[in-house]
Parts: structure tokens; sequence; C-alpha cells
């Protein structure tokens, strides 16, 4: 639509529903300014409404029989009078193309082109609201709540739930109240109060909180307790934002709705992008709507940024620090090393060296606030190391018996203690000096992982189950059952999943509220090695696992198939672990003797870098299930 051509072709302009013929732009009369044109498609009713809401004006019909004859001719069949003028019958609208129109007919008015609006009503034929509906949206505005409580009435016959305009009538007295007091009328703000918001009798509550800003001594005070922002457009405008939401679309459409729907399309086009991961400003004016939105592979962590080689034998497990400033890893060569992060370059360098674990670490986990680092060892280890990261000290050696096999470590949300155990039927509860808690006897401890309640510890064990364990009523319970031994496990921070590595299974995701198999990872080689993987990058939409094929592999986490095959190592590579706040920074722990850093790819000869394999990047394998 051209806004120069509303005088050359108006009269060979059809209404979207009865098919009317417009005249020209003389008889239709000029687009108001200040307001919006309403159209109806259903009947010839003329509402004026020019008070700084939106003027409601149906088309200029002046042969209403005989429009009425030509809406039931098809679209090739022309009028005497059609022929001797040389106009086209148009189509009739769909109801997704009324829809459309009434989307874009409302973002411009946000915009505040109003002339633009009424030439797009008059031109289209369609109403943008329902006359009641303008009138309730001026009064609203212009604070004259007499007048909008009486278009409440007229509203109420439009809506499905009739009961709602109780809600709306609470919504308008209220800001009628406040304003009462902003303005220092307190007699009538308490008339308001008595005789108008109490005989509703809905809630009461708000009720009382209301009658206690009677009490404010000034306007700013006001303001300030009931969290407002004052009389004016602004509040007016919020209120009425709040009332749209009870009429039905038909009626008043929600507002900013096209914003909302291009939102919602940005963020899908998000969730279904393989490889974003970043987070970004969910406003629309970070991106733009002209293209689709897609990531490049090149910017995921699939390239070798550096390659750790202090370690002098297999490398059993790495684990990044809950604030993502510190590596630890931990080796066969019996020592810890704890690698410092530089948040800027994202490069690694070598912190502390915490030596004496005479079997080798296999396993690490640091306490919720980074400040200790507890290391267990393999199967036949029995002694557990606490270490201070920042002195390097020894704060706890723990070795309850010569029988015990420590393999496993899970610290309480409070910091304040741990639990312990392995397969020879240890599972302690012990504080930060060792001394012991609690003990559950009998129990096989493959993995442990303590829940964000503070009670409930998750074990996973030699019956191929993970189970729940409260140590303060001492009662447990099954959560996940599998058919061969699980090798280990970790759980997302919301709580709510939990990812297996599976004896010659693979990898598997399991939901731990509603018990239930989600999703089984394909690609990897898991044997009976313990593999640890992991959740990762922006909002742990990804999951990487390390393989006995010596590649580590990713997954978006609705994906079955990997999005990427990392090569490099030479060997079993036994764990990963994605830096918490940095989401382009991933680690592999492998038996070769390395610890590789993966990251975006290097600015320069992206095409050779080392570490990716041919993947097909037009793979279908983004589900929309959760």
């Amino acid at each position: 639509m051209q806004s120069n051509g509303a005088g050359q072709d108006r009269d060979s302009e059809l209404s979207c529903r009865n098919g009317a013929q417009n005249g020209d732009s003389s008889s239709t009369g000029e687009a108001h300014s200040n307001g919006l044109v309403s159209v109806s498609n259903n009947d010839n009713t003329v509402s004026n409404n020019n008070n700084n809401g939106m003027s409601s004006q149906a088309p200029n019909n002046n042969n209403n029989s005989s429009n009425n004859s030509n809406s039931n001719s098809t679209s090739t069949s022309t009028s005497p009078t059609e022929s001797s003028t040389g106009l086209k019958k148009k189509k009739r609208l769909s109801k997704c193309e009324e829809d459309v129109i009434r989307l874009i007919g409302q973002h411009l008015h946000d915009l505040g082109l109003n002339q633009t609006v009424d030439l797009l009503m008059q031109e289209s034929g369609c109403r943008l609201e329902h006359p009641s509906a303008t009138k309730f949206r001026s009064h609203v505005i212009e604070g004259e709540w007499d007048k909008a409580e009486s278009d409440l009435n007229e509203l109420k016959t439009l809506m499905h739930s009739p009961s709602a305009i109780v809600r709306m009538k609470f919504l308008l007295l209220q800001q009628k109240y406040l304003e009462y007091l902003e303005d220092g009328k307190v007699l009538e703000a308490l008339q308001v109060l008595r005789a108008e918001l109490t005989p509703l009798k809905y809630n009461t509550e708000r009720i009382h909180v209301l009658s206690g800003y009677l009490m404010c001594s000034h306007a700013e005070d006001l303001r300030a307790k009931a969290e407002w922002e004052g009389k004016g457009t602004a509040s007016r405008t919020k209120l009425l934002d709040k009332l749209q939401t009870y009429l039905p679309p038909s009626v008043m459409l929600p507002p900013h709705r096209l914003q909302t729907l291009l939102k919602q399309a940005v963020e899908l086009q998000r969730e279904r992008c393989l490889y974003h991961n970043t987070k970004v400003d969910s406003g629309l004016d970070s991106v733009s709507l002209l293209l689709d939105h897609t990531c490049s592979r090149k910017q995921f962590p699939c390239y070798t940024q550096q390659i750790l080689t202090e370690h002098c034998n297999e490398v059993w497990f790495c684990k990044f620090s809950n604030d993502g400033t510190k590596l630890a890893t931990g080796s066969k060569d019996t020592t810890v090393i704890v690698w410092q992060v530089d948040m800027d370059t994202h490069q690694l360098k070598l912190m502390k060296t915490l030596e004496g674990h005479a079997y080798g670490v296999s396993y690490l986990a640091w306490s919720p606030d980074d400040a200790y680092l507890i290391a267990c060892g393999p199967d036949d280890c029995s002694e557990l190391w606490l270490w201070n990261v920042q002195t390097g000290e020894l704060r706890t050696k723990m070795s309850q018996s010569h029988e015990d096999s420590l393999t496993s470590v899970a610290w309480n949300p409070d910091g304040k203690r741990f639990v312990t155990g392995g397969q020879r039927g240890q599972f302690y509860q012990c504080d930060l000096d060792g001394n012991l808690l609690d003990s559950w006897e009998g129990v096989r401890v493959q993995c442990l992982w303590c829940l964000r309640d503070g009670r409930t510890v998750l074990a996973s064990d030699t019956h191929q189950r993970i189970r729940g364990y409260n140590f303060e009523d001492l009662t447990d319970r099954n959560i996940v059952q599998e058919d061969h031994p699980i090798m280990s496990f970790t759980v997302s921070k919301n709580g709510r999943l939990a990812l297996l590595n599976v004896a010659t299974q693979g990898v598997h995701l399991w939901d731990l509220q509603d018990r239930v198999l989600v999703r089984k990872y394909q690609g990897v080689t898991q044997g009976f090695y313990t593999i640890h993987s992991c959740f990762g990058g922006h909002n742990e939409d990804f999951i990487a696992s390390g393989s006995e094929d010596h590649k580590v592999y990713i997954w978006h986490r609705r994906s079955e198939l990997p999005i990427a095959e990392l090569t490099g190592h030479t060997r079993t590579v036994n764990c990963v672990s994605w830096n918490p706040v940095l989401p382009g920074l991933l680690a592999s722990a492998s038996d070769d003797g390395t610890v590789r850093i993966w990251g975006p790819a290097p600015f320069l000869d992206v095409q050779d870098a080392e570490g990716i394999t041919g993947m097909n990047m037009n793979r279908e394998c983004c589900s929309m299930d959760s």
C-alpha cells in the first residue's frame, strides 16, 4: 500500500467481508491524525470518538443493494459500473490476513502513525477493535473512571468470562483510589475504598494494603510504598495492559502483540539452532528480522586452543570450578593440578600442584564456594583428600577403614558437609574435618550427587540403578533403573535431568522428576571404562562425553545424533568438563596424558583447524520435544 495513492484508486477497493465498493478519498473523509479508524465488516453504523482514542468509521457505501449483489458474484464478473470504469474485484481477505492487518495496525498505532492506521483500516475494510473497546481505552487513558466503569457493562456481553468484570472493575477503582490519594483528596479516596472497592468482596488482602496507604504523608511516599508510577499516562497505560488480558482478542488485541509474536519466533529459531551457545539480549533490537537466526560451528568449542602436558601419566578426571576461574585435573601420576583460567584470553596456566595421592586421582569435587577441593582415588583406594585450594594445604585426609573404597564424593549445598562412598559398601556423610556424621550400610556406591534440597543424595549402585537417600529420615527410593551398569552420572543445575554413562550402551538422559528415560545419544563408544560426561553451554543446552574411540562427542540436548566429534586425543577420553561461566570453553582429559582445551575457531585458517571431523551440516537432528 502506498500512502499517496488514496485519492487515485479508492473507488476500486472493496471491504473484507461484504465486498462493498468504497468511494474515492473525498467520500470516505479525511484520516484522523489523533486516533485510529476502526471499520466494521458487518454493518454500516458509524461511531466516532476523537477524544485521543480510536475513531470508528464505516466505509461509505452509496449503492448498498448493488454492492450486496456484487458480493455474491465471482471474481471474473463485473457490474456495468465496473465495466465502464475498468475496476477489478478484489478477493475477500482470509481470517489470517485480517489478523495480520490488525497486528500491523496496532503496531503502527503504538508508533504514533495514526493517519497511516486510518488509511490501512479504510482500505482493508477491517476493524482494529470493537467500538466499545475503543471508548473504554479512551476513558481509561483520560482518567474518566465513571465512564470507563460504564463501558464495562457494554464489554461484559462480549467476554467469555463475565466474572472477569469484577477483577477489571477492581483494577479501575484501585487506580482511581491511588490518584485521589496522590492529589490529596483523602475523603474522596476513602469513599472509593468503603463504598466501591470493599462491596466488590474481591481480594480482601489487597484492600487492607490499600487502606494502609491512607497513612502516607506525601505523594512521593505513596508512590514508593505502592510501587506505582503516579497519576498520568504511564500508570494508566500499564493499567490498560492489565485490563486487556481479560478481553478477547476479537474485542481488543493484547498489548504489543506483534512484538510478542516476533520475540517468540526469534526464540524458537534460537532453540532450533544446533550451535547457539551465547546469551543474547531478549529484545528485538539486537537481532535482524530480515534473516533467520543461525550460528556458525566456527563459534562453537570444537577447536583445540591449548594442550596441557604437565601430567606424566594417564589423566583420569577434570573439573572446572563453579565460578569458572579454575580447572582441576587428576592423574594416575598421583597429583592434582589446579589451573588458573584467564577469563579474557581463555588461556590456562598452572596455579598449584597437589601431591601425595598414592593411588592416583580418579574423581574431584569442588566445594560450592570453590574454597576446597576433594580428591578420591580408584577402587583400591581407602583414602580421601580435602584440600584448601587457595593455600594449597591439606585440610583433611580421611580414611575410616583400610577395607574401604572411597571412589566418589559429592558436596552438600551448604558447603559444610559431603558424602562419599565406594563399591565395597561404604556410604558416609562427613564434616570438613572428616568426622563421620551418618552412614548407610550395605550400599555399594559407584557415583554420588547431592540435590539442592540439602537432604537428598543420589547414588548409583551395583544393581544398575540410581536411588535417592534421605539422611534425615533414613528413607530411600528407587529413581532410575537401567539394564546395564551405570559407570557414572551427573545432574543438571536445576536438578531435573540426569546424564548417565551406561556400560556398552552409551550416554542416556533421564528425567528425575518423571523418572523416565528421555533420550539415548548415539555415536559414543562406551564399554566398561569409567567415562564422565557433562552438561554445558549456554543454559546447559549441550551435552559432551569422552569415548573409548579417543574422541569427544557433543550433542545438542534435544538431538540424539552428535553435532560435533572432536579428534586429537590418541587414547581413551576419560572425562570432559564444560566451563560454567564461559560457554565457549570445554576441557577433556585422556589416557594419553594430556588435557585439551577446546574453544571457537581461531581467526586464521579455520577450515584447516585441528579437531573437527567431517560432519553433515544439513543433518536434521533437532527434535521439538524438550
